[in-house]
């Protein structure tokens, strides 16, 4: 009788403990749950380090979570959110979205992919050996422009092509066109990623390497540049103090892609939505990436829709971003050019000539935090 008495008092607390483990099902659906993959354009730039901004805004622990995915440029960004299983939306650069479009690489693709938000600028970098002084010297030499779906490529074709710049364009991943540039296989790395970009970290003074100007007359007529610069700030050991670099900034965006098919998914993607929007001020704090300050959620992407959860959070809260009414503000700055032109003496501009000072101005705005 003793006997059976210790042993149900030792094992008692073990048949208290027992729990059913859970099925298979409730574990698939329990880690998928609001999950939102993003996708990103590289490792070597700053678009990881906003990816993970995001996750920690967004994850609540139980029905939240942003998984990112490093990509592999900005035209294989646009390709996975058109046909790979499980991207949801992905860090695009303006320009490469317009040369899908234009080029009609992807049937319909301003009707089926749509935009959340403007992002912040990448600047243009340039980098070259000691003996390169401007972006002349780098006629019919060799010049890495990142793989030819990157944004880079895209970017350095439209550059390149107004200054009638003709290279020998190489498509290594940066950090070993990094390395042939130091041994001198290549003479330039163009590289189009936000300021400070982590590449560029390790480069000493000593080593003769040095960023060069890009004149911003080069992309003049486009709506997706601007005219920015490299500072010491940004970068002690490539550039003087007084001495900055000036260069070209392109927009990135933030896509959605279609899911009108996939209801579960795209439930996920607005309530991401509502809680970046809703919170998105809590990214200005410090610890997150400073590029944060330059994004505008109310800016417009001219050409393309922006996605319908978004478009409606806007309109709910348009007294919270501060949203000017886009066409007045377009309005006024019309008139602005056409009284400063007329006090000037200057030949009126289009209405088309206009549209782009407008559109420039407003990415410009976008480089500088407005």
């Amino acid at each position: 009788m003793r006997l059976n008495l210790i042993t149900a008092i030792m094992v008692a607390p073990l048949v208290a403990t027992v729990v059913s483990p859970p099925t298979f099902a409730q574990q698939s659906a329990a880690v998928n749950k609001g999950v939102v993959e993003l996708e990103t354009t590289g490792s070597d730039g700053i678009s990881v380090r906003i990816a993970e901004d995001l996750a920690r805004l967004i994850d609540d622990g139980a029905t939240r979570r942003v998984v990112p995915v490093i990509g592999k440029g900005s035209l294989q960004n646009i390709t996975d959110l058109k046909y790979l299983k499980g991207i949801d939306i992905a860090i695009v650069q303006a320009d490469a979205l317009n040369f899908a479009k234009d080029q009609r690489l992807f049937p319909g693709i301003d009707a089926s992919l749509t935009y959340i938000t403007k992002l912040y600028n990448e600047e243009f970098h340039l980098l070259v050996r000691p003996e390169i002084t401007k972006v002349e010297d780098l006629a019919n030499l060799k010049v890495n422009v990142d793989s030819i779906t990157s944004g880079t490529a895209i970017t350095c074709n439209n550059i390149f092509q107004q200054l009638r710049l003709n290279v020998t364009a190489t498509h290594d991943s940066q950090q070993v066109a990094l390395a042939k540039l130091r041994d001198g296989e290549i003479s330039g790395l163009a590289f189009v990623a936000g300021k400070p970009a982590p590449l560029f970290a390790n480069i000493t003074r000593d080593e003769g390497l040095h960023f060069i100007s890009v004149p911003y007359d080069a992309a003049a007529n486009s709506t997706v540049y601007a005219p920015t610069r490299l500072a010491a700030a940004d970068y002690p050991a490539l550039v003087a103090p007084d001495q900055p670099v000036e260069t070209v900034a392109v927009g990135t965006v933030l896509m959605a892609a279609d899911l009108r098919q996939v209801p579960e998914r795209s439930n996920n993607v607005a309530n991401f939505v509502d809680v970046f929007f809703t919170e998105f001020q809590s990214l200005w704090k410090p610890g997150n990436h400073p590029k944060w300050n330059e994004v505008n959620l109310a800016a417009d992407f001219p050409g393309w829709r922006r996605y319908d959860a978004a478009q409606q959070w806007l309109k709910r809260n348009a007294q919270f971003v501060g949203a000017s009414d886009p066409d007045r503000l377009k309005a006024m700055f019309s008139a602005f050019v056409d009284e400063r032109r007329r006090a000037s003496g200057g030949a009126p501009m289009t209405d088309k000539e206009k549209n782009a000072l407008f559109e420039q101005f407003r990415t410009w705005a976008g480089s500088h935090g407005q």
